[in-house]
């Protein structure tokens, strides 16, 4: 069966030239949990990722598809490609993904993997503004609401449901504000992201977004509610419940390199 990381590499390899397509894949390497193959079980927060061909870290899509290659029990890490990405800062590798088992396999090398460091390094600014006007979306490309669904459909609890709209401030300024409604405190940092790497990798001149928090009885949802395009989120534990974290679960304290 297909996973969502051969997809995105088929569409890719189909269309070379095509830099929206390369900038999915990208994020899909991003977003996707990788299994990083290992020397020795992981102690603490130290790791010794096998290397192929001295300059690249395995890592497979699935668990399955490790012990397909190894072709018996392997210790391994499952993080994010995010994770994998901030392990990896200051060392020459890259990543050899899903070598030798599935038709995704593909080498990036160092400064790929420097390049969607850097990427997902992007921050958004912080401003406060009052809302004039609450309007319908409108001039975005469909790519990029495409691309705000396919993030927030892995916001598993993180809030209750968001709104696009186009909103005029009392400033006079005008833009697309993503909204979401009854978000978590702690998750808020991480959606602020989704929504920031959903233009970046949309592979459109999209311009800015903003992103805003509401609670549910704020007057201002009835309004979004109206006029604007509704995302829900899945709904589950999501944060509510956080076992203790394995090594690279915090994004901002990967795994250290042994």
């Amino acid at each position: 069966m297909m996973t969502p990381l051969d997809e995105a590499h088929a569409a890719m390899m189909a269309a070379p030239q095509d830099d929206a397509a390369r900038l999915r894949f990208y994020e899909r390497v991003a977003d996707v949990e990788l299994y990083l193959l290992l020397e020795e079980e992981a102690v603490g927060d130290q790791v010794s990722p096998v290397l192929y061909a001295q300059d690249y870290v395995m890592v497979f899509d699935r668990a399955e598809r490790l012990a397909e290659h190894v072709g018996a029990e392997a210790p391994f890490v499952a993080l994010s490609g995010r994770s994998i990405a901030g392990m990896l800062e200051g060392q020459p590798l890259g990543l050899a993904v899903n070598i030798g088992v599935a038709p995704s396999e593909i080498l990036l090398p160092a400064d790929a993997m420097d390049w969607l460091r850097q990427t997902l390094a992007h921050e958004a600014g912080e401003v406060e503004a009052k809302i004039d006007r609450v309007l319908p979306p409108g001039g975005l490309p469909e790519v990029v609401i495409a691309a705000i669904d396919a993030k927030l459909a892995t916001a598993t609890g993180m809030a209750a449901g968001a709104f696009l709209v186009e909103v005029v401030y009392d400033s006079g300024g005008r833009g697309h504000l993503l909204a979401f409604v009854g978000a978590q405190e702690r998750a808020r940092e991480a959606l602020v992201r989704a929504a920031s790497e959903a233009l970046t990798f949309s592979g459109v001149e999209a311009g800015a977004m903003d992103v805003g928090f509401f609670a549910p009885d704020d007057p201002v949802v009835a309004k979004l509610a109206r006029v604007g395009l509704r995302f829900d989120l899945p709904q589950g534990e999501g944060l509510q419940h956080t076992p203790r974290m394995a090594p690279g679960s915090d994004p901002s304290k990967p795994p250290i390199l042994k």
